[in-house]
């Protein structure tokens, strides 16, 4: 376990230097404004909730919008499960856009294994998410099965994440913390041919508990993502490398007892 995360912070690096010589690189700044809450009903269910706007030049245009909404089980203290459902959309942005014919919808739902472990002073939580994905071509409504509008993929991620206090050897309310993420994705199926890679991202920064079920987090934050379409013009492979920051906003409420 100690070798798992610099292996994965490695992953970015070696996905660009890997990578084909005939490529298009795309650099963007991003900024993704976050709330997520997992609102308790009794001792063991939750409902989770969560938005995201996702911002070019840091905040003044739009990358993608993200709305999530989902249930969790704790089956024992350090392991839950969960799934649920999410909308999706992609705007067009940078030099060579994925949405290069407009805005798309994709719609989701997701099925997660989560285990909470530790290192020393430093809290881990592994996360296992697979993906039903129905990506829209621009303009496109009906249902889920309608492949004349809906591209159906799958994919697999994996998140390793860790948080340290910084004001004594356990976080307590009213005290700083550095949180860090890499978090890897791939595509899998028959859909599938070259481009495994999807996408991958790091982020380290300081977070703020107000309380347990408040908390405050500004990251810096790097993504490399590949287009799951060549570029139309050359039909090489396009990269993303975008960088900015995460401003994320956790709230949990008591439902139930």
């Amino acid at each position: 376990m100690k070798n798992l995360l610099p292996l994965l912070l490695l992953l970015p690096l070696g996905a660009r230097a890997q990578g084909p010589v005939n490529r298009i690189d795309d650099f963007n700044r991003i900024g993704w404004y976050v709330y997520e809450g997992d609102h308790r009903l009794g001792p063991r269910f939750t409902i989770h909730t969560e938005y995201q706007a996702r911002r070019t030049g840091f905040i003044t245009g739009w990358q993608q919008t993200l709305l999530r909404a989902g249930v969790g089980y704790q089956v024992l203290p350090r392991l839950k499960l969960g799934g649920g459902y999410t909308f999706f959309k992609t705007h067009p942005y940078g030099a060579h856009p994925t949405a290069d014919q407009g805005t798309f919808p994709e719609k989701r739902f997701y099925e997660d294994v989560t285990l909470t472990d530790s290192l020393g002073r430093v809290a881990l939580t592994h996360r296992l998410r697979l993906e039903q994905r129905w990506i829209g071509v621009p303009g496109a409504s009906g249902p889920l099965g309608n492949e004349a509008v809906w591209q159906r993929q799958n994919r697999i991620r994996y998140q390793l994440a860790g948080e340290v206090p910084l004001q004594g050897p356990t976080l307590d309310d009213h005290e700083w913390y550095f949180t860090a993420f890499d978090e890897l994705f791939l595509n899998f199926g028959r859909e599938i041919t070259t481009n495994v890679f999807n996408q991958n991202r790091v982020a380290a920064g300081l977070g703020y508990q107000f309380s347990e079920d408040f908390r405050v987090e500004l990251q810096f934050l790097n993504q490399i993502t590949q287009h799951y379409d060549p570029d139309p013009a050359t039909r090489f492979p396009v990269f993303e490398f975008n960088n900015g920051f995460r401003l994320g906003v956790t709230y949990n409420l008591t439902l139930i007892e």
